[in-house]
């Protein structure tokens, strides 16, 4: 569990903000991963929401030089294994089911477990885990609810994800417990469509800005 650990914190300190994307056509996977690596967003979560996600994930793995190629929104075992058959380096999933850690614990491939609750957390640090997703981040009571887990539940480190844009992004990243976000808004979907990546690569490079 340490070497998950150390190496799904080295992915997620590569920079503040991780894209949370969702792909529609696998055609763009590689221009808008190439795109956001230039403005400085390695590490790039695919989330299983589309049937063209796991091409994708096959295609900025395979193809991106810089990019450390993520899938997200996994909700079982099959999909923890075809995603890392697909070539991810780290798996995030919306929360936790016995199933998903026992798959985890028999992967290589880190998982970043997600949790709303000190309850969730509590379990997830029982298994080992000292590294969580807070999902739904803005729903889910905030900055404000994350920094009061911080004392009770010292030690544990969060990337929060849901709701976070460039305007919250800072009052999230103040805080100590927080190693980094997750957002969507580095890749608007009507840029995507449009081809925008010159817009993207600016959009991620103001995201980056956000470290320190």
């Amino acid at each position: 569990m340490a070497s998950r650990t150390e190496k799904l914190l080295a992915t997620l300190k590569l920079q503040p903000v991780v894209p949370v994307l969702i792909v529609d056509d696998a055609k763009d996977a590689v221009p808008l991963a190439r795109a956001l690596v230039a403005g400085g967003l390695k590490a790039i979560e695919i989330t299983m929401r589309t049937p063209a996600a796991l091409e994708a994930v096959k295609r900025v793995a395979g193809e991106v030089e810089g990019a450390v190629a993520g899938a997200g929104t996994i909700l079982n075992p099959a999909h923890f294994e075809a995603a890392v058959a697909a070539g991810s380096q780290f798996i995030v999933s919306p929360g936790t089911t016995p199933s998903l850690l026992k798959a985890a614990a028999e992967s290589d491939i880190p998982l970043l477990p997600g949790a709303a609750t000190a309850s969730e957390v509590m379990t997830l640090r029982e298994a080992g885990y000292e590294v969580l997703k807070f999902f739904p981040a803005e729903q889910a009571g905030g900055a404000a609810y994350l920094k009061s887990l911080s004392s009770p539940l010292a030690g544990t480190l969060f990337c929060p994800t849901g709701g976070i844009s460039l305007k919250n992004a800072r009052d999230y990243l103040s805080l100590p417990n927080v190693v980094c976000v997750g957002g969507s808004w580095v890749a608007p979907k009507e840029m995507v469509a449009a081809g925008d990546w010159a817009g993207i690569t600016r959009l991620a490079s103001e995201a980056f800005a956000l470290k320190g």
